[in-house]
């Protein structure tokens, strides 16, 4: 271990957020890591645990609890507080392709299984893993991966999100020819268009994709396949198909209302947002803008944690997020022990930008949407609210009661609704003919289709998910494809 008193000796220092009322001046990533001596003091806190919750990922009453990529992280940890950077890059990137990705946007759930929680607070593992990469590639350590053979077999990877990355990285590893194709006119799916500027600037981004150019992987924009380019015909041509689409069907709310000018999903917004940002810098005004605007955000995910930061960056008027859950306590409710997922109250950035710019919090707890208002014109005038009252029955089901007599209305001009996502869009699936086993038959291959040579892998396959999750499941439904390929 690096420290035996690391844990006692040194307070957890987590990354530094830059001032709310400057950051919201432009859209650059909010934090900075601390200097490099305060991150070994940091990585000392590492306890090298004999049963290491950290780095094995796991799913405990629902929730993810350790790194679900396998990370080897009380390993670098050492290194790092031993000043072998490199070292730790190398034992870095044997489980995880894209260090960059999930040390910036993955919300940790490796600390949350951290055992130096359970005396004060965990390790800063995210903000070490961030460190580790940011050197590696200051120091020139991140080269590409070209293989020494190719095998002659071709595959065609449909989506270039995490899990598509991640998929054609390893393939490509492999030997294999890999064509990526995305529908978008940039590469890189969430990562480019879902997730905020801010939390992933976008030259982060590209320097990772144009790494995997060199390294040989091929990669065709604007490109839809079942619509501009048949999936017959992409069977046709290549050895082997992985569909990495994501779940992109976004969940309605269905109330009076709904049809009124003014009300739109949070990834529309926030994919609008960040392409007339890349294309013009806004000059454009292709994008859906909240600037002057009364503006309630349906939803408490980290959706809509990253709808109410852009829309305070447009300069919004006023701001309220609805959360279905009531507020949470600071410190964990009974039959929430560690290493699960702590439920407790968190500011998150977005909140934090809010509070410093409206004096509260944005967050109204326990509240839906029950009618939208609009005026004679068609347009979004306000929202009409009630508290909400959760019941779980007993069959661990979650029943939403409406609280009678808690009715408000608010005044709205626009309506962000990130209350989920129902799954990967149908029509790719139903124009093929093809079926995805569910989850629980997937036993012998968990990433197949009823086609032979078709896999299926990160959200599209398992539902809205981490962007630990989409990584593994992309390095293991690789795995499945080189098999299959290889023994076909």
């Amino acid at each position: 271990m690096g420290k035996e008193t690391g844990f006692i000796d040194y307070k957890r220092q987590p990354a530094t957020y830059r001032e709310p009322l400057q950051r919201l001046k432009d859209w650059k990533e909010i934090s900075t890591l601390p200097p490099s001596r305060d991150l070994v003091n940091q990585a000392a806190r590492c306890m090298d645990c004999g049963v290491p919750f950290c780095q094995n990922g796991s799913v405990l009453s629902g929730m993810t609890t350790g790194c679900p990529l396998y990370n080897l992280i009380p390993e670098w940890n050492e290194l790092v507080y031993r000043g072998n950077w490199k070292e730790a890059y190398l034992r870095l990137s044997k489980t995880n392709p894209f260090p960059e990705f999930t040390g910036r946007a993955c919300p940790a759930p490796c600390e949350a299984g951290c055992v130096a929680s359970l005396y004060e607070s965990s390790v800063t593992i995210k903000n070490i893993e961030w460190a580790i990469i940011d050197k590696a590639f200051e120091e020139g350590w991140v080269t590409p991966k070209i293989p020494n053979n190719r095998t002659g077999k071709k595959v065609a990877i449909i989506g270039s999100g995490p899990a598509g990355l991640a998929s054609a990285s390893e393939l490509n590893q492999y030997g294999h020819s890999v064509t990526v194709f995305e529908r978008s006119d940039r590469i890189g799916g969430l990562l480019t268009y879902g997730i905020p500027k801010m939390k992933i600037e976008q030259h982060v981004v590209d320097r990772r994709i144009n790494l995997l150019k060199e390294s040989g992987i091929e990669f065709v924009t604007n490109t839809e396949i079942g619509k501009d380019y048949p999936l017959e015909t992409l069977h046709s041509e290549y050895d082997s198909v992985i569909i990495c689409t994501g779940a992109t069907k976004p969940r309605d709310l269905v109330v009076d209302g709904r049809e009124l000018e003014g009300i739109h999903y949070a990834m529309d917004y926030l994919h609008s947002n960040t392409k007339s940002m890349l294309d013009s810098n806004f000059e454009d005004g292709n994008f859906i803008s909240a600037e002057g605007k009364d503006v309630i955000v349906i939803g408490g995910g980290d959706t809509a944690t990253d709808c109410v930061s852009t829309a305070l960056r447009h300069n919004c008027k006023s701001l309220v997020q609805f959360d279905i859950y009531p507020e949470r306590s600071g410190s964990r409710p009974e039959g929430n022990p560690w290493p699960e997922y702590p439920l407790i109250h968190k500011l998150d950035h977005g909140h934090e930008e809010a509070v410093a710019k409206f004096g509260k919090e944005p967050r109204s707890f326990a509240t839906s949407a029950v009618e939208f208002v609009g005026d004679e014109y068609g347009q979004l005038a306000g929202v009409k609210s009630a508290e909400i009252k959760t019941i779980v029955n007993e069959n661990g089901e979650k029943i939403r009661e409406k609280v009678p007599g808690t009715e408000k209305f608010w005044p709205a001009q626009l309506v962000l609704l990130a209350v989920g996502f129902e799954g990967m869009e149908r029509e790719l699936l139903e124009h093929s003919n093809l079926e995805i086993p569910k989850r629980t038959d997937q036993v012998e291959n968990r990433y197949g289709t009823n086609k032979a040579g078709t896999f299926i892998a990160g959200d599209a396959r398992r539902g809205s998910s981490l962007i630990v999750w989409a990584i593994q499941e992309g390095k293991e439904v690789a795995a499945a494809c080189n098999e299959y390929v290889m023994n076909h």
